[in-house]
């Protein structure tokens, strides 16, 4: 049975937090609510953990997983950023965007698109993620919480408790989130494409 811990949106508990981030150190799954919708995450390290959202989420080798950073410069440690790519990105985060970007040899070869080698960062605009990010002092693995055959992802807490109660590790309540996920935009093939348009404004990548 997973916990259920609320959080407050705009100033979460340090004590909540330090909880939260102890479960997931230990090899734990949680649910969180961040800018966009709410997410599945868990230590960068952890492949048992991915094989868990795998399963949850019934993803394919093609699906490109997020690393949730903290700021730009964690970020650059895991994807490589050329000039107009760092400015493009820049201006639009933290925000409600995943970008798409060649990796570097910071990120484990489990995680990767396995013929672009590319994979997805975002930055969000969360005091919970950002406070989390920072307890765990690393990026987070995650993927957005959208159910096999459901078009919107989970937006409430006690919806994702109820739903995965027995299949997470922990589920943080902080208010409701929006149900849209990130807006996505691959840079890997040298040019912008909008991928899927979602709770980012699209047009500054038009």
């Amino acid at each position: 049975m997973a916990r259920f811990v609320d959080i407050h949106p705009v100033d979460p508990q340090p004590r909540l937090i330090q909880q939260v981030a102890n479960i997931l150190r230990e090899g734990g799954l949680a649910a969180f609510p961040t800018d966009a919708c709410y997410t599945l995450g868990a230590r960068l390290g952890d492949p048992a953990a991915k094989q868990r959202i795998v399963d949850i989420r019934r993803l394919d080798d093609r699906h490109h997983f997020t690393l949730m950073c903290a700021d730009f410069s964690q970020m650059g440690q895991f994807v490589q950023v050329d000039n107009t790519v760092f400015r493009a990105v820049k201006a639009t985060t933290p925000g409600s965007y995943t970008f798409i970007l060649p990796a570097t040899k910071e990120v484990p070869r489990r995680l990767l698109h396995p013929r672009k080698k590319t994979v997805g960062v975002r930055i969000p605009d969360s005091p919970i993620a950002h406070a989390l990010l920072a307890e765990m002092g690393e990026p987070l693995l995650t993927s957005t919480l959208l159910l096999p055959g459901e078009d919107e992802p989970l937006g409430y807490g006690w919806e994702v408790k109820e739903r995965l109660d027995h299949v997470v590790d922990v589920v943080i309540d902080g208010d409701q989130t929006g149900c849209e996920p990130t807006t996505v935009v691959d840079f890997s093939a040298g040019q912008v494409e909008v991928v899927r348009e979602g709770s980012g404004d699209p047009a500054p990548f038009q």
